[in-house]
């Protein structure tokens, strides 16, 4: 498939060699040229951190702003331009920690994103610390004699809010997180892809063959409409599955219901300006 139209030159790339985001880089601008998705038609928001300079590296529209503050942007843009293929975008930490209460309520909002998370089980901007999703006894420069909390649980947290789509992919096999992340961007409400992504640098444990040894796919024997099953692979420890958990088409997106847009339907930008309320408007304001 020809990225092309994607594609940056001369870029001075932040990350490690051999990280794990160079592979889900690789894989989002597959998924969305396979879509036919033009560059001036997507929108890419992101937070702070090494997974959010993802947008940076391809040719995008793309909201930079706040640590673990991408969420609510994409919700945003979405609902000014239904038009718009949106995705948020980002590590563990910044939508699992700094982003956490965001990530809740946009399940509950479920507007018509794609939301990629890069999920090292570990903080690689800022120098190893343990994240949200680092495991139990994880050794790192501030958490000196193991990590002592719960891992946090992205897929069971987004099945228990009833999220519309829920997957698991792998950022060591290309051609499947491809397939995954188009199904993702083509499912009309919110979709949560949790991409397993090595950090060579700060994550000696959750390394390329950790995560291969310790995933398998689902076959086509699992029914991603059955929740209960779902969220009894979500909670699975001994080892992780990889596809689509859960689909479900029946919740209306966020920026059809909320009816922001009225009768008419269309968004602001696409309508006439009416100056003459305009100017009432503004009479209106000036004298009070």
């Amino acid at each position: 498939m020809d990225t092309s139209a994607f594609d940056k030159q001369n870029l001075d790339i932040a990350w490690c060699p051999g990280c794990g985001n160079f592979s889900i880089l690789d894989a989002l601008k597959q998924a969305v040229a396979e879509l036919g998705i033009a560059p001036q038609n997507l929108v890419v928001a992101c937070g702070i951190g090494q997974a959010p300079k993802t947008p940076h590296y391809f040719n995008t529209n793309m909201f930079n702003g706040l640590h673990g503050r991408a969420l609510p942007a994409a919700t945003a843009i979405k609902a000014s331009n239904p038009s718009l293929t949106v995705i948020a975008e980002g590590g563990d930490g910044d939508m699992y920690g700094e982003g956490g209460n965001h990530f809740i309520h946009t399940v509950r909002r479920n507007p018509d994103i794609a939301h990629i998370v890069h999920d090292n089980m570990v903080y690689g901007l800022t120098k190893g610390q343990a994240s949200p999703t680092s495991k139990r006894g994880f050794v790192t420069p501030v958490q000196v004699d193991g990590v002592i909390l719960e891992p946090f649980n992205p897929l069971a947290v987004a099945l228990a809010l009833d999220a519309s789509f829920v997957a698991r992919a792998f950022a060591g096999d290309i051609p499947q997180t491809v397939e995954i992340l188009k199904k993702a961007i083509l499912h009309k409400g919110y979709a949560l892809v949790d991409v397993f992504q090595p950090c060579v640098t700060y994550n000696k444990v959750n390394t390329f063959k950790w995560f291969k040894d310790n995933t398998y796919y689902l076959d086509e024997t699992h029914d991603p409409s059955n929740r209960v099953k779902a969220f009894e692979l979500a909670i699975k420890t001994d080892a992780y599955p990889l596809g689509i958990l859960y689909v479900n088409n029946s919740r209306v997106p966020f920026e059809e219901a909320c009816g922001a847009f009225g009768e008419d339907k269309r968004p602001l930008f696409e309508r006439d300006v009416d100056k003459k309320k305009v100017a009432e408007l503004m009479e209106r304001v000036g004298k009070s």
